[in-house]
């Protein structure tokens, strides 16, 4: 299972420089999760520098993956990892979805650089 972070999702969405590097796990839509938060933070990426109407088929696209709620077990554990590697609290429930659900975070935030299981690909 892969879980790609907002990072990931806009520079696919935009073409950026590493879409190409994202493209494979985008491909790859039934081994991946998608946190509600990484929804939220794609809704309203797109919804401020698009539209509402692009937003919400954004969401649309991620809803092709298994959509994972925040949970009790999951906000614990973010906690907990937030402590851990100081965090933000949004970067810790990706993070933590991820850890919670064994799936790898792909991203190109580098507050997950050298985390464990985090697929990391350096911006510019």
């Amino acid at each position: 299972m892969n879980l790609i972070d907002t990072c990931g999702g806009i520079e696919w969405l935009t073409n950026g420089v590493l879409s190409d590097d994202y493209a494979p796990y985008f491909d790859a839509v039934d081994s991946m999760i998608t946190p509600t938060s990484v929804q939220f933070e794609l809704y309203k990426w797109v919804s401020r520098n698009s539209s509402t109407e692009a937003a919400l088929k954004t969401v649309a696209l991620t809803e092709q993956s298994r959509v994972i709620p925040l949970t009790t077990s999951i906000a614990l554990l973010a906690a907990d990892l937030s402590m851990e590697h100081q965090l933000s609290f949004a970067d810790a429930i990706i993070y933590a979805s991820a850890r919670f659900h064994q799936a790898t975070l792909i991203t190109s935030d580098n507050h997950f650089q050298g985390l464990s299981d985090v697929v990391y690909f350096k911006k510019g």
